[in-house]
């Protein structure tokens, strides 16, 4: 990977050929930074592709610089943008950075492949941890959210590699508790809005990879499930052995989605 740079108040580290083929758009989810996908660019299948890839950290996360509007709307139209300059033809989001990636193409911004790495649909699918720091920091501020950051590498423990555990929970320790407060009620508002994403997402028409481990938090109720697997440009997938940190614990095959959704685009 390139050396991390500013651009436009997005945190981004480039790698790839000069001229690549394609070009990808790789986006963490809450808390998380672009190093977070190091594991799966390390894949010989990718690193050896002619295809270019942007790791774009959201902004404010990561102990980067917030956005003066922390709407969801306003993500997906600076990611957007984002894609636009960098030539990008497919999006990969894991998270809350699918959810990024899912209001791109719902509004219409964004018409390439998305690969959406575990995706909340609605407030019912989402972690039952940032529903529950929401609700305390209504009487409690942003303390719930500072006790969390404090515990987050033991309760990371199970859910990342051992060899890139410590590297990653410093990652995720740099973020400021008051941001995270403020940003998740604003995601939370968003999918009350919606009430359930995959109507959004199937009316898009575009080729969408909605992908979940084997021993994820994040759900999707049945109708949602039925909705997914009627709409002809989704392709629902599961990933054996793996949790919310798929991209992580499987890279490989997470690796093979990003291949296919690349060869379902007209090169560059």
């Amino acid at each position: 990977m390139g050396e991390e740079r500013d651009h436009d108040g997005w945190i981004v580290r480039e790698s790839g050929p000069a001229r690549p083929s394609h070009t990808v758009l790789l986006r963490p989810g809450a808390l998380a930074t672009a190093r977070f996908y190091d594991d799966l660019l390390a894949e010989p299948a990718l690193s050896q592709a002619p295809i270019g890839f942007v790791a774009a950290t959201l902004p404010g996360f990561g102990g980067t610089p917030p956005p003066d509007d922390l709407s969801m709307e306003n993500y997906a139209a600076q990611a957007s943008k984002l894609a636009a300059d960098f030539v990008c033809d497919v999006v990969v989001g894991h998270s809350l950075g699918a959810n990024v990636a899912l209001e791109m193409v719902g509004s219409t911004q964004f018409s390439g492949p998305v690969v959406l790495l575990s995706p909340s649909f609605s407030r019912t699918d989402e972690s039952k941890f940032p529903r529950a720091l929401d609700r305390l920091s209504r009487l409690l501020g942003h303390y719930p959210y500072a006790v969390m950051m404090k515990l987050i590498g033991p309760a990371m423990r199970s859910s990342l590699p051992p060899d890139r555990r410590d590297a990653l929970v410093a990652e995720l320790k740099k973020n400021d508790p008051r941001f995270l407060r403020a940003q998740t009620r604003h995601y939370l508002d968003y999918l009350d809005r919606h009430g359930s994403l995959v109507s959004r997402l199937c009316e898009s028409a575009v080729p969408a990879w909605v992908v979940f481990g084997q021993h994820d938090d994040i759900g999707l109720t049945e109708p949602e499930r039925r909705g997914l697997v009627d709409c002809t440009a989704v392709s629902l997938v599961t990933i054996p052995n793996a949790g919310h940190f798929a991209l992580n614990q499987q890279p490989r095959r997470v690796a093979e989605l990003v291949l296919e959704a690349t060869s379902n685009t007209a090169p560059t």
